[in-house]
């Protein structure tokens, strides 16, 4: 194949069957499909992705609630943008943040700085002030491109100094041509920022060599073709995000993204199937999210491969993807790291049986070598425990302005490079690798990488906080969440949700702790130093409103049963927030969930933002259940051939939800009507029992005709 050529072509991914191989008895693995070319990686991501548009002109390159364009309309966007970039920063080699929703637009503003030979900075809105403020300082960039919707949170973001552009005012006539510019694949490509050990996040660099490889690697292993539709569930500026999208972008496949953080997962899977998704990729969280949604009867006929990765995988998502999935669908397991991108791979079907709990990592892909090294870093041999260390050509250049922390972790050897990821595996006799966590106090929390060391620097910067330790603890669900300890500076104490207030101005949302527990003084050991064994169980029982109201309605007692399962925090009041209890967006819309299931009503993760408490989700339900039925009688349980049966609830505050329990537990196969008493809905009350009786008979005849009437 002619080097610079579109990389995909060089293997068969349209197949469904894959070859497979028997790993010592003990799981089935699929055959990496072969060595990448290293002369592929030896372009720009433009050259690339321009070569993928003239193969792939009118397939569909991108897809949203909100827009549709083909590859030949996505590369004229993004060369109009990019022509405007060139303009506006023609003298300059600093990078260029842009600022948009997880929607089309901010592929079309990526494509377009690399396009303008300029180095990307994703930055997402959902970043507090704070945080997103630093990033953009810490970058340099001057131009920030935006568009009409994401325009005034970055004015929040930026300074005088900055100029923001609205990629929506761009003239439609303005040249769509490729801007044709000798981009060299060692250019700066992107920075993307993770969390920090120094307390602030720091900017992990790539170039376009290694964009372009790890995309490969991503595609190659997941097979990726033209005829593919590929998820983008991940944030753009993570190291996840990225490779999904340009690993579907420069294969001639359909990418789908959708902000879950905001649309919720009760949806997830419907619209899994109605778009006709052929790869899912996410982190193995929101797949388990994804899985409690289902009943088991769903049928994914065009899902081929999952794909989870950015944190732990249980032996138990093992059994999900055998319980709901079909024969024709493999389970992909890829372990990662921003430095590097993806490192090994691990590819499961349903015969597959695993030994003891610890999922394997699989093997290295091409190109990228693994060494376990002791402390004093001597190699280690198969089943011990050792640092993994990479070594490789498609290594990060390193931190973006902190030349003293990218010494100390990437190291030259030749014209490859070794970094040190911190990150603990052992090496099984089959050649496999198991990976064991971090070494150091640096964890994944809903597939981002979090410094435990970031979260301690923003708590110390409060005035409230003399002293303080966050650690990583199991959830009543087996999730890993954050706990914090804290040693308050005078009293009172300050209360959970003040301290959780005062740090959602300056972390995201997944780096708030789910709990914060007050102490006197912190634990040491014998050294001197916080012995973190003899921390006291988290203390998430006290975050609660001071002015603590019961339950009184069965809607309201149904509510709290489904938070308390959730949050692991008893009892919960009517007026407690569920973000304060420790609740996060995603066990928000697992929540919401299960209140769909257990009340036969749908609500919107905006009306838990908009009163994230019982009262108020109580409120909505009932005020929705009587705006959407305009007749007394409620049909709760429908089908089956069984005599239906009618019940009279006397539920006047409570909107009669108890009712759904009592259907299902009559059996699925009997219809069940629940009337409604009058005036409930600002209707007239009839004056007397006869009276009211009779209009009861009468609306249930408009079910059954004749009697005899099961009440």
């Amino acid at each position: 194949m002619p080097t610079g050529a579109p990389f995909m072509s060089n293997y068969d991914m349209s197949g469904q069957e894959v070859s497979q191989e028997r790993l010592r008895g003990c799981v089935n693995a699929f055959i990496y499909p072969g060595a990448i070319p290293a002369q592929d990686a030896e372009q720009s991501v433009p050259d690339c992705f321009e070569k993928v548009v003239a193969l792939h002109s009118n397939r569909l390159a991108i897809k949203t609630a909100r827009h549709a364009l083909t590859y030949d309309a996505l590369n004229k966007a993004a060369n109009r943008v990019a022509r405007v970039v060139l303009e506006k920063s023609r003298d300059s080699d600093l990078p260029v943040v842009v600022v948009f929703d997880h929607d089309a637009p901010i592929v079309v503003a990526i494509l377009a700085v690399l396009k303008a030979g300029k180095t990307c900075v994703v930055l997402d809105p959902s970043y507090p002030e704070q945080r997103a403020a630093h990033i953009i300082e810490d970058s340099q960039a001057k131009l920030i491109l935006v568009d009409s919707q994401s325009g005034r949170l970055a004015r929040k973001f930026s300074g005088p100094e900055h100029l923001i552009f609205n990629i929506d005012e761009i003239d439609s006539n303005a040249s769509a041509e490729n801007l044709g510019l000798c981009i060299l694949p060692d250019a700066f490509a992107f920075i993307l920022y993770t969390s920090g050990s120094t307390g602030q996040p720091k900017g992990v660099i790539q170039n376009h060599r290694n964009v372009i490889h790890n995309a490969l690697r991503y595609a190659t292993g997941c097979r990726i073709g033209p005829q593919d539709r590929v998820t983008l569930l991940a944030s753009l500026g993570t190291g996840q995000g990225t490779p999904t999208a340009f690993s579907a972008l420069l294969s001639g496949a359909a990418l789908y993204p959708l902000q879950v953080k905001k649309e919720g997962v009760s949806d997830l899977a419907r619209w899994l199937r109605t778009e006709e998704i052929t790869i899912y990729i996410s982190t193995p969280s929101l797949f388990r999210s994804l899985v409690a949604t289902l009943t088991g009867q769903e049928e994914f006929s065009k899902l081929r491969t999952i794909r989870l990765g950015a944190e732990q995988i249980r032996k138990s998502d093992i059994e999900l993807y055998k319980r709901y999935f079909s024969e024709k669908c493999l389970l992909a397991l890829f372990l990662s790291a921003t430095e590097v991108g993806n490192l090994c791979q691990y590819f499961v079907d349903k015969e597959a049986e695993i030994p003891g709990d610890i999922i394997p990592a699989g093997r290295p892909v091409d190109g990228i070598d693994i060494l376990l090294l002791d402390d004093t870093g001597k190699e280690v041999g198969p089943n011990e425990i050792g640092e993994i260390v990479i070594k490789s050509r498609f290594i990060s250049p390193g931190y973006w302005r902190n030349p003293e922390l990218t010494k100390a972790v990437f190291l030259p050897d030749g014209d490859k490079r070794i970094y040190r990821t911190g990150d603990l595996g052992r090496l099984l006799p089959n050649g496999d690798l198991e990976h064991l966590g971090r070494k150091d106090f640096q964890i994944k929390i809903r597939g981002y990488r979090v410094e435990v060391a970031e979260i301690e620097s923003a708590l110390l910067q409060l005035d409230q906080v003399k002293e303080a330790i966050v650690v990583a603890v199991k959830s009543r669900n087996g999730d890993t969440e954050l706990a914090a300890y804290v040693v308050p500076n005078g009293r009172p104490d300050p209360r959970p949700r003040e301290i959780r207030s005062l740090l959602k101005e300056k972390l995201p949302d997944y780096m708030i702790p789910a709990s914060f527990t007050m102490l006197e003084a912190l634990p040491l050991n014998p050294t001197g130093k916080v012995d973190r064994q003899a921390l006291p169980a988290p203390a998430k029982d006290t975050e609660r409103n001071a002015e603590f109201v019961a339950p009184y309605e069965t809607i309201e007692h149904q509510l709290a049963e489904i938070w308390e399962e959730f949050l692991g925090v008893h009892p919960i009041g009517l007026r407690d927030s569920f973000f304060d209890l420790g609740g996060h967006s995603l066990l928000a819309a697992q929540m919401m969930h299960r209140v769909e299931q257990v009340c036969g009503q749908k609500l919107s993760l905006a009306t838990l933002l908009a009163g994230p408490t019982i009262e108020h989700l109580a409120k909505a339900l009932i005020e929705q259940r009587v705006k959407e039925n305009d007749s007394l009688l409620v049909q709760v349980q429908a089908g089956g051939v069984k005599q239906p049966l009618f019940f009279v609830h006397g539920d006047l505050a409570g909107g009669g939800f108890y009712c759904l329990n009592l259907a299902r537990g009559l059996g699925e196969d009997r219809p069940f009507y629940a009337l409604t008493p009058h005036g409930v809905d600002g209707g007239p009350i009839p004056p007397t029992i006869e009276e009211i009786a009779a209009s009861f008979v009468e609306i249930i005849r408009t079910v059954q005709p004749k009697g005899p009437y099961l009440l």
